[in-house]
């Protein structure tokens, strides 16, 4: 079943969810958890991101960011 349209809304904060491919357990030690960490950080300054906070388990990632206003997130 396809997904609902998203709608934007500016200055809205956002709850991100990214899972795994396949579910799998691709964050499970510590040192890819700071890769990761590292290149959502290397995208908040490219992109300027407003990241609230942040979550990474060992086979999904949650985020908490602000609208920037421009219509992209």
């Amino acid at each position: 079943m396809p997904r609902a349209n998203r709608y934007f809304v500016p200055g809205y904060v956002w709850h991100i969810t990214h899972r795994c491919h396949k579910q799998e357990f691709l964050l499970k030690f510590a040192k890819d958890r700071r890769t990761w960490v590292q290149w959502l950080f290397e995208a908040r300054k490219r992109f300027g991101l407003c990241v609230l906070n942040y979550i990474v388990t060992s086979n999904h990632t949650h985020l908490l960011v602000k609208d920037s206003g421009r219509g992209e997130i």
